[in-house]
């Protein structure tokens, strides 16, 4: 697969998901997502509003919630979701309840999932919404499973990784939700992609999207 910058640079998600991020360094990938053309800009709930005004519409701009452990009540997940839509966050990536999904409470986390994209979607109809299972805790059989519920529920892709678990995004992965689910849904992977080799091999192989902090050493590779 052969890519330009801009076709790349597109597929790419910059993100600092760190907990000493300062405005400054917001300030930082937001910038660059404005100078390279990058997908967006993900930031933590915290800047959503700050990064909306440092891109005056450059780019998107994309948060998190229940980042990175996803148990937190639903209740608040939902209100998180409903928070970064009304601050302008054009995607969220939502962490789920990996123990619901060990324990195989498929209609919890379907209705989890359809809570939380309902909340959204009822503030910014146009939101992109993303779930991240964490597939370095489950099985095949779970993966493939995620990614039918993902599907029944209408969101817009398959996250991966948070980046923060087990393992990084893999190949297998990817196969896993196409094997399941075909084109259905999109998919981001997560974690560990950091240079132009890997990108375009996630990329070539199904992936839709990659989020990663190293979106800058990508696109100079080209």
């Amino acid at each position: 697969m052969l890519m330009n910058k801009l076709q790349l640079a597109s597929h790419l998600d910059l993100a600092n998901h760190h907990a000493n991020a300062t405005h400054k360094d917001i300030q930082t990938i937001c910038t660059a997502v404005a100078h390279y053309h990058f997908n967006s800009a993900f930031v933590n709930p915290y800047y959503v509003a700050y990064a909306k005004d440092q891109l005056q519409g450059k780019g998107k701009v994309g948060t998190v919630v229940a980042f990175p452990l996803g148990q937190e009540i639903l209740e608040v997940k939902v209100l998180t979701a409903q928070k970064a839509a009304q601050a302008g966050a054009d995607e969220l990536d939502v962490m789920l309840n990996v123990g619901m999904i060990k324990e195989a409470k498929w209609h919890d986390v379907l209705d989890e999932m359809h809570s939380i994209i309902d909340a959204a979607r009822t503030i910014n109809q146009h939101i992109i919404v993303k779930f991240i299972p964490e597939t370095g805790y489950l099985t095949e059989f779970e993966i493939k499973k995620m990614a039918e519920l993902m599907v029944q529920t209408g969101a817009d892709f398959f996250k991966t990784c948070s980046g923060m678990g087990p393992r990084n995004a893999t190949l297998e992965d990817v196969r896993l939700v196409r094997t399941a689910v075909g084109d259905a849904i999109k998919v981001k992977v997560a974690g560990g992609v950091s240079d132009y080799a890997q990108a375009i091999e996630f990329l070539t192989h199904g992936a839709d999207r990659i989020g990663t902090s190293h979106a800058v050493e990508i696109i100079k590779e080209v």
